[in-house]
Formats: C-alpha cells, structure tokens, sequence
C-alpha cells in the first residue's frame, strides 16, 4: 500500500511543500492540520472543491484538520492582482460564512472524519493595534512583504495598494500563529496563489513559538483544452449551492470535460481508488468517443456535493436527452426535471410526428419534416420513425422526446 505522500503526489495533488519532503510532513504522527478560505461568496466552487477533497484523503489518514473560515480576514480581502477589493457589508459577510461552512460540512465533515470549524473573526475581532503591531508587525519586514506575487504585481499596475491589503499577509499568519496555540496546528494547506502568505505564517510561528511549522499547496486546476482555470475570477465558476448551480448543470459540467483532463479530474475531485481510475483511463483511451471517463467523473463528483438521488437523477435524465436512455423509466421527480432542463412544446394528443417536428422547430416545414424522416434521422422516445404518417400517443399529459440527428432534441407535452 502507497505511502500517504506518494498517494498524494499521484492524484496531483501536491505543488510545493516545506521541509526536506512531504513524507516527512504526512507519513509520520498525526498532524494537526488547516485551511482557509475567505468567504467573499455565498459558496464555494469548484475550484475550492481540491482542496476539500484533499482534507478528506488527510482525515481518513488519521490527520486532525482544523476548516477555518475568514470572518475576520474577509473584512479586507487578500490583494487582488488588478483590483481593490470591494469590502462586504457584515451581514453579507455573516450570511457567506455560514453558506460555506454548512457545505464544507457536508463535504469533509463526516462522523467518521472529525472536523473543527472556526471563524478566524473570533480572535480577528478582538485585536488590539498596538498590541498587534508591536507582537506580529514587528516579525515582518516591508522588504519580505513587497516580494510577494500578489504584492508586487499589484504595484506594477495603476491601481495601487492601500494599506488594507498589504497588512492582509500579517492576518493570515496570526490566524496560523492562534491555531497553533489553540490546537497544536502545524500544518496549513492551501491554493498555489498562496504560497507567500503561507509561508509568512510558518515563519512567524516559528519565529514566536520556537515551533516546527509546515505548508503544502495544491496546484491551480486548469483545464488542459483551454488552458482556462475553475474559479469565480474566470468568469466559468461552478457552484456547490444547487441554487447557483443546478444538481443537473452540475453534472453537465462534469460530463463535457475535455479529454485532455478527464483523468486528471478523477484523481483529485474523486475518492475513486487510483487502481479504478488506472481501468477508466484505459477504457478511455480504448474508445474515447464513448466517455466512460467523464460519466464517471460526473457522477462520483454530483454525488459527492449534492448527494446520490441527485446524481442517479441528472444521470438518468442525461441518458435519456443525449444517450439510450427511455422517457418511460424515468420517475416524476426526474421528468420534472427533464422539462426543467430541456425545451418543451405542448402539441395535440395522437398528433402526427410530422407536426411535432415543425411545431418543436426540428423542421422549418412539413416538408423538411417528411425528408428527415425518410432519411432516418429522426427518433420518438428512442425509437428510429420511419412511416410519414407515424402519430405520438393519444394520451394527454404524456410527454415525448423528439430528436433529429444527435444534436437536436425537444420535448413535446401532449394535450
């Protein structure tokens, strides 16, 4: 059985680490271990979501992991490359802390895998600024601070940094610094991006607590076709809130990933063992075209953040508009869902397929309609229609999928 570390480094997980290697940090007594995220949405996405799945793979190894949202630290913001942040109201900043605990939560927080929640704003919240500035502000030097990506590339625009977001790097390493008291905390995960902040805090608790300290970040996902990033700044965030983004367009999502990253994805938004995922990748590279690899994906990843009824529903409601799959297997609850999700035209019961096509805008005419047809380009409930004068069902309120050729589909209510 793989090493923790060499598990990890295996599902991409691990960018850059402190100490002589990350055996050293995982494959050795129980960690007290932690991360951060500032709640400047309602929910995460699923660029936060690696980083999640990373603290489950830590937890089942025995590690304690501390889930901290910024309370206090969201109040400002870490340095945008381009911008100042626009600081949140805190009702608004209250609202998002609780939104993105309750999904971390679900996520990491199983019975199993003992997790502590806290809100850096706890103790953000009651420093004094002169007992700051003289115990932590001392440890850092504007030298160390103005070489730090975010820091320096955010000067070199015309923007330029207030004093909020430049002290942001001290807050971060008090918030290390505090855990470290409270709980023993030696270790902090986190996004590539911060890097620098990370580190700030492992010095300072070395530097005030005589203390060994790590850190551990996880590369930025990147999608290997477009070379585009997950995340909110991208403009193409996925949402774990199903009000943001549907269970089903959650899915979607995950069926449509390019193939160039498909495998990727497996090993780090999935618990998959890597022996089934080294069997997918196989099968994937065998045929492609039928996407073994991304049902797969879709599928463990919904089931993950909104539950397995929601995954088996977008599943069979995606076979049933793209793939095989029968309108008349599906449940009430999954052809709500269809309707939802695809167009749908109401047509007369016992109606001619011919009129549904036109009225379903399959077929500009009656007489396009009929060339499909004869053609063999077009399926009622997956079922090849062949007679021109072939009707739908004589019953009102049952529904049928129309599809002309594998790109074109529409739903018809009858009535």
């Amino acid at each position: 059985m793989a090493k923790l570390s060499e598990e990890l480094q295996l599902r991409g997980f691990i960018h850059q680490h402190t100490g002589e290697s990350l055996s050293e940090i995982l494959d050795g007594p129980t960690r007290t271990i932690y991360h951060g995220i500032d709640p400047s949405a309602d929910s995460a996405h699923a660029g936060n979501m690696v980083i999640w799945i990373l603290l489950r793979h830590l937890a089942a190894a025995g590690h304690k992991i501390i889930f901290l949202v910024g309370g206090g630290t969201g109040r400002i913001g870490d340095p945008k490359p381009d911008a100042e942040r626009t600081l949140l109201d805190e009702a608004t900043i209250d609202a998002n802390v609780a939104g993105i605990q309750k999904q971390a939560q679900h996520l990491i927080g199983t019975e199993e895998n003992q997790v502590i929640f806290v809100n850096n704003n706890d103790w953000l919240g009651e420093v004094k600024l002169i007992d700051f500035l003289r115990g932590i502000g001392k440890h850092f030097t504007v030298n160390e601070l103005l070489k730090k990506d975010a820091i320096a590339s955010r000067l070199q625009t015309d923007v330029g940094l207030s004093y909020t977001e430049f002290a942001y790097p001290l807050l971060q390493g008090y918030d290390y610094l505090e855990l470290h008291q409270q709980y023993g905390c030696d270790v902090q995960v986190g996004g590539s991006d911060q890097w620098g902040n990370i580190v700030a805090g492992v010095d300072l608790v070395r530097r005030k607590a005589q203390a060994e300290a790590h850190a551990v970040t996880v590369p930025l996902v990147i999608d290997k076709a477009t070379g585009k990033k997950f995340g909110k700044s991208e403009g193409n965030a996925v949402w774990l809130d199903a009000e943001k983004t549907s269970p089903y367009t959650f899915y979607q999502f995950w069926l449509n990933v390019s193939d160039e990253s498909v495998i990727d994805y497996l090993k780090l938004y999935t618990t998959l063992a890597l022996s089934e995922v080294a069997t997918l990748e196989q099968q994937h590279q065998a045929d492609p075209g039928a996407r073994h690899a991304q049902r797969r994906l879709a599928y463990e990843v919904t089931a993950l953040v909104h539950g397995q009824t929601a995954a088996e529903e977008a599943t069979h409601v995606s076979e049933t508009l793209f793939g095989d799959g029968v309108i008349a297997n599906l449940t009430p609850t999954e052809i709500t869902l269809l309707k939802s999700t695809a167009p749908c035209t109401t047509v007369p019961a016992g109606g001619l397929v011919v009129d549904a096509l036109v009225a379903t805008e399959l077929a500009t005419s009656k007489r396009e309609a009929r060339t499909f047809i004869a053609g063999g380009a077009v399926l009622l409930d997956g079922e090849k229609i062949t007679d021109l004068d072939a009707s739908l069902s004589p019953t009102v309120g049952a529904i049928h999928i129309i599809k002309r050729g594998k790109k074109h589909f529409s739903l018809v209510e009858l009535v």
